[in-house]
């Protein structure tokens, strides 16, 4: 073989990689997104809405160059979760979106045995529940964006308190059958002495319940409520707020949704910021990096806001301290 032939078949063998590389980049790629609550529920829309957003700024187009299959699983019903984590994998998409920790246990026994990245938010004890081998190393295909401490929870108590002096009851809305619903609980169970209230749990089963439960404990005695995070309680959210304008209890939530929506207060993490940075994660995996080598991130955006319409109807005087430290002020 000449010189100049052989100098040319080395070039051209050097340039296949990037090549192939250039050609998988621009074929189609495809994401799939399980939702852990139903289609025409309004957080859930935002969410994703928020990590489509995030897609788009990362150069990812719907229907352009990149397909998105989306399922919504409902709220509670593990045989609906299991269903529709099956359905997804059958997609064989590029990588899954969990949008709720609800759904990480059901896609991680559905891709068993295969190296489909899963990409969760929302998730409290990613190690403990077995998803990946440690925060800063996940091991696996499973990586994402945890939900904040159960720390978290006391402060909620602490704001109650600020707003409401004089609580003596406060009843704490809660989901024992999740991972985080006992983690929650016992952390405002731990600070609950030092600010002189009983506390008293209330299971969000149905809205009957609900109803029910804050009607009785008020009675006779000066109360609030504490609204934690779960599924069931955004699912719920309008009878709670209806309630608690009706029994003329302060409540702090853990979310800004109610605040929104007339609650009193919310505190806890941004979650629409934890689904744009989601879609760093599925930009990433997409350009060829793997779950195992991306550290599961803590939430990074917490925010405060207020209802000081709520406050004025349940004849409240918000403490100036409060009120600067708020991010958001609706009035």
């Amino acid at each position: 073989m000449k010189r100049r032939e052989f100098i040319t078949l080395l070039g051209g063998a050097a340039a296949w990689p990037v090549a192939a590389q250039a050609q998988q980049l621009d074929r189609m790629r495809r994401i799939g997104v399980l939702v852990g609550t139903t289609a025409d529920d309004a957080i859930g829309q935002s969410r994703i809405a928020a990590f489509h957003q995030g897609l788009q700024q990362l150069g990812w187009t719907a229907d352009v160059n990149v397909r998105i299959d989306t399922r919504w699983a409902g709220v509670g019903d593990a045989e609906h979760y299991r269903r529709y984590a099956a359905e997804m994998v059958a997609l064989a998409p590029d990588v899954i979106l969990a949008s709720s920790g609800a759904v990480v246990g059901p896609l991680r026994r559905a891709t068993r045995g295969t190296p489909l990245p899963i990409v969760f938010t929302e998730t409290s004890d990613p190690v403990g529940a077995g998803f990946v081998e440690s925060l800063s190393r996940p091991g696996g295909n499973i990586t994402g964006f945890l939900s904040p401490e159960y720390s978290l929870s006391a402060k909620w108590l602490e704001l109650l308190k600020e707003l409401a002096p004089g609580i003596t009851v406060v009843g704490v809305l809660r989901d024992p059958n999740i991972p985080s619903g006992p983690g929650q609980w016992g952390a405002i169970q731990s600070v609950a002495p030092s600010f002189g209230v009983e506390l008293r749990p209330v299971n969000v089963d149905d809205a009957g319940e609900i109803e029910r439960t804050i009607t009785g404990f008020t009675r006779g005695a000066k109360g609030g409520i504490i609204v934690t995070a779960s599924s069931q309680t955004i699912l719920h959210r309008d009878t709670i707020i209806a309630l608690a304008a009706r029994q003329k209890l302060p409540a702090v939530y853990f979310q800004r949704v109610f605040a929104t929506g007339g609650g009193l207060m919310s505190y806890g993490a941004d979650t629409f910021d934890a689904h744009r940075r989601a879609a760093g994660y599925v930009d990433r995996i997409l350009k060829g990096e793997k779950p195992a080598d991306l550290p599961v991130q803590a939430p990074t955006k917490y925010e405060l806001v207020i209802n000081l319409r709520t406050a004025k109807a349940l004849g409240l005087e918000l403490p100036a301290t409060v009120l600067a430290r708020a991010d958001e002020v609706i009035e």
